[in-house]
């Protein structure tokens, strides 16, 4: 049975590919910040903060997988909490480089999540992985710190490695869509700002599939949108949402004056516009599950997943 390490096991993307790992016959272990016995998954601690990993943590691991890091919309970006940002994403890429190194027997690969936030703000500009980096702004500076720490692991390891520029993952359990769905049950749907910014988004069954055929297929390596090839606007996603969903609700605008002075820079997370596509994964042939919008929500919604 081939034995998968997974960082940020318990987060929502984690949470999901720990069960289709399992159903697939993977042994699944986590790393996590405290010892927890009734976990669904055996556990090992890690504090990135002070280096320490345990020793077994990596016996006998073929595959590691991180998807550790704070989330970015979960508080205000004061100064304190950028630093915590990156730091939950860069040292914990360094620690486990640092651990795998010394390893007399390596993992096959280590696999990592990145975000689209990359490019920053494109208008609409269609990105792919051949694009330049975003110029200013926190979430560019977030994102290229953590590709920096994800390349560094390949360079200090020199085993495969694989990272995915995540987009909006579609999920009932957490993100993006989770507050979306929320004020339907008061008849109403809100975009942000004029709504013209892109989306680009990804079921969440579809972003875990991606890692597991980057774990079995040794020709992928480097870096991957995991992104549909449909991205769409988010005044236009919001509508579609609510006629897949077979909802009656008034689509109405969040001003940006109001999204700015209530979340200040962490605005930019639902004002930026990222209209990116996969053409390394279709280059790789891979086929979406989900690839348009009104199918996956559907989907989401009715599995509750």
């Amino acid at each position: 049975m081939k034995k998968v390490l997974i960082a940020g096991g318990t987060g929502l993307v984690g949470t999901h590919l720990s069960q289709l790992l399992n159903d697939k016959g993977y042994e699944v272990v986590h790393l996590s910040r405290k010892k927890n016995p009734k976990a669904t998954y055996p556990t090992f601690v890690w504090d990135t903060e002070k280096g320490t990993i345990e020793a077994a943590a990596l016996q006998g691991v073929e595959y590691v997988i991180n998807l550790a890091g704070t989330g970015i919309a979960d508080g205000l970006w004061t100064t304190s909490r950028k630093k915590l940002l990156i730091d939950s994403r860069v040292k914990g890429a360094d620690l486990l480089a640092k651990a795998i190194k010394n390893l007399a027997q390596k993992p096959k690969a280590y696999l990592s999540a990145a975000a689209i936030g990359i490019y920053g703000d494109r208008g609409d500009e269609v990105l792919t992985e051949k694009s330049a980096i975003g110029k200013g702004g926190f979430m560019v500076q977030c994102c290229e710190e953590w590709e920096d720490a994800i390349e560094a692991v390949a360079t200090t390891t020199g085993i495969r490695t694989v990272a995915f520029r995540i987009g909006i993952v579609l999920s009932t359990k957490g993100g993006a869509l989770q507050k979306m769905l929320l004020p339907l049950n008061f008849f109403t749907a809100s975009y942000f700002g004029t709504g013209e910014q892109w989306y680009s988004w990804i079921h969440i069954d579809d972003v875990c599939q991606f890692f597991l055929k980057a774990m079995e297929e040794e020709q992928m390596e480097g870096v991957y949108n995991s992104t549909t090839p449909n991205p769409l606007t988010n005044k236009d996603l919001t509508k579609r949402m609510v006629k897949a969903l077979g909802k009656r609700a008034l689509v109405i605008p969040a001003p940006t004056a109001a999204l700015r002075l209530g979340m200040g820079e962490m605005a930019d997370v639902v004002l930026n516009s990222n209209k990116v596509l996969p053409k390394r994964l279709e280059e790789h042939g891979v086929s979406f599950q989900f690839p348009t919008f009104e199918e996956a929500v559907k989907d989401i919604v009715e599995r509750g997943v």
